[in-house]
């Protein structure tokens, strides 16, 4: 008797520390290669916080959660492009009084043609009945200016590290590890960014101007040298230290200028993330070792 009121009183607890489940989906668009079909190649991180997910007994000392991820690209017309549900099992718990239980993330890499579309993620905790559903949505427009340009900034947990591996954390000659929905928790000192460059000057060295601000006019810059590569997109690399920057929302802008003196403005993109020195930020995945 005594063990199944302890246990009645686990699985209370369990259900009044999990609140609606929580879904981060951070999305970045760059170009593909292909020639012949315009488009581009969308990557999709995904990251479901396992603190929002209600955690089940399965043996003595063993306690585990479970969602269900379900991400669909819907087309103009309502039609589907894309649809896949992946089912996650974070590791199992001896103890679910851990403060920090890890997020659990992956990411997708879908080719799309141009045009406009919705990004549709479902979150669903398996062992919930009631409450356990979130849904998320984000307009996804896919087009290449004709001139210079930017992809979209990744903003990173790490320093990109060169890396000549294939696989899906890989891009540009570079390991990303992503800082899921660009935020930046306890001991972060640096923001790490990612981009590429696409029809720039050839032969000619430009100048990259990294800036990044908060609402309360706080900022921090750097300047970097860019040799556009030929025939394909030149990756952009690089970090600022936060130093005295406050919490709250920050924008980090990437600048490119070349033309005499490096003083012209040929392409820029921004991104936006977050910063609370208070908290742990979800860790980034990286490639299994």
């Amino acid at each position: 008797m005594r063990y199944l009121l302890t246990l009645l009183a686990t699985f209370a607890t369990l259900a009044a520390q999990a609140g609606p489940p929580q879904l981060l989906l951070d999305v970045a668009r760059f170009r593909n290669l292909n020639k012949v079909e315009k488009g581009a190649e969308v990557e999709i991180y995904v990251t479901v916080p396992t603190q929002s997910l209600q955690y089940r007994q399965r043996a003595p000392k063993a306690f585990q959660s479970s969602a269900l991820v379900t991400l669909d690209i819907l087309k103009a017309d309502g039609t589907s492009a894309y649809h896949e549900v992946i089912t996650l099992k974070p590791p199992v718990l001896t103890d679910t009084t851990i403060a920090i239980k890890n997020p659990q993330s992956f990411l997708k890499r879908i080719l799309l043609p141009d045009g406009k579309y919705t990004l549709r993620g479902t979150v669903k905790d398996q062992y919930r009945s009631a409450g356990g559903e979130t849904t998320v949505e984000k307009p996804l427009v896919l087009e290449a200016p004709a001139g210079p340009f930017l992809s979209d900034v990744v903003l990173l947990s790490r320093p990109a590290a060169k890396s000549g591996g294939d696989d899906n954390f890989a891009r540009g000659g570079y390991r990303l590890t992503r800082a899921p929905g660009g935020s930046y928790g306890r001991g972060a000192d640096n923001v790490f960014f990612y981009t590429e460059l696409h029809n720039a000057p050839v032969g000619q060295a430009l100048r990259v101007h990294y800036h990044l601000t908060t609402p309360d006019g706080s900022a921090a810059d750097a300047d970097a040298t860019l040799t556009p590569q030929s025939g394909r997109p030149t990756s952009i690399a690089g970090q600022l230290p936060m130093g005295p920057l406050p919490d709250g929302p920050f924008t980090l802008f990437v600048e490119v200028y070349g033309g005499p003196g490096n003083k012209k403005l040929i392409a820029g993109h921004r991104a936006i993330g977050e910063h609370s020195a208070a908290e742990y930020a979800p860790a980034g995945a990286a490639v299994p070792r």
